[in-house]
């Protein structure tokens, strides 16, 4: 016979609170980074938020523990939401992969100042697991929408999840190459990526996503005509 567990209503309202007051500092904190750049302080931030640094450091510890969650929470707000509206358009198979990758570029573009505030207190920390927890997610989609794909056309879909996870890595890389080089603009490195990406994705559905048929066929960079 199961026994019914008491559910203290104050215990809830307060943890629900607390939730609630952890996503506006957070959301404050990324307007602060918006306006004061990368190497905003915690003066600044505590002042956004209109506390003091101690209320922050009950939130979050300290600076690379705030880092941590702003990091979640703009994948959760911006970057995820992004890929989402991408993924979900009624797009071809290249049109559909230039849309997740010109979602990925335009996220990192439009805030530079986050990206680098987010990954130089996780240099610091030597911390990669929100980063890594962010890529899983997003490959995970990816991989969800490349299998789905594949079936559609009968070709194997073993490869679903490591195609999706090099995908997102290649596509965060160069991005991070790119926040501290612009030596190209932004549309120039959605096209050099759809490019490799679709070059890519091209010669998996030639074998019809079957590793062994693409290792056995001749390869050579000789061009025809």
């Amino acid at each position: 016979m199961s026994v019914a567990v008491k559910v203290d209503g104050r215990s809830l309202r307060w943890r629900d609170h607390r939730i609630t007051r952890r996503r506006e500092l957070l959301d404050r904190t990324l307007v602060a980074i918006r306006e004061h750049g990368h190497d905003v302080g915690m003066d600044a931030i505590a002042s956004a938020n209109g506390v003091s640094k101690t209320v922050l450091y009950k939130h979050f510890t300290d600076k690379k523990g705030l880092a941590d969650a702003a990091m979640a929470r703009y994948v959760e707000t911006a970057l995820v939401p992004r890929i989402q509206d991408a993924i979900s358009e009624d797009h071809d198979e290249y049109h559909l992969t230039r849309a997740v990758i010109s979602a990925y570029v335009t996220t990192v573009a439009t805030d530079p100042d986050i990206y680098i505030y987010v990954h130089a207190n996780n240099a610091v920390s030597g911390n990669q697991d929100i980063i890594t927890a962010a890529e899983g997610l997003i490959a995970d989609l990816l991989a969800t929408v490349i299998a789905d794909r594949f079936l559609q056309r009968e070709f194997s879909t073993a490869g679903s999840m490591p195609i999706a996870f090099a995908m997102i890595g290649a596509v965060r890389l160069a991005s991070h190459w790119w926040i501290f080089d612009r030596t190209m603009t932004a549309d120039e490195l959605v096209d050099y990526l759809t490019m490799m990406v679709w070059g890519g994705i091209a010669g998996i559905a030639r074998a019809a996503g079957s590793a062994a048929t693409f290792a056995s066929e001749p390869h050579s960079l000789t061009l025809d005509g």
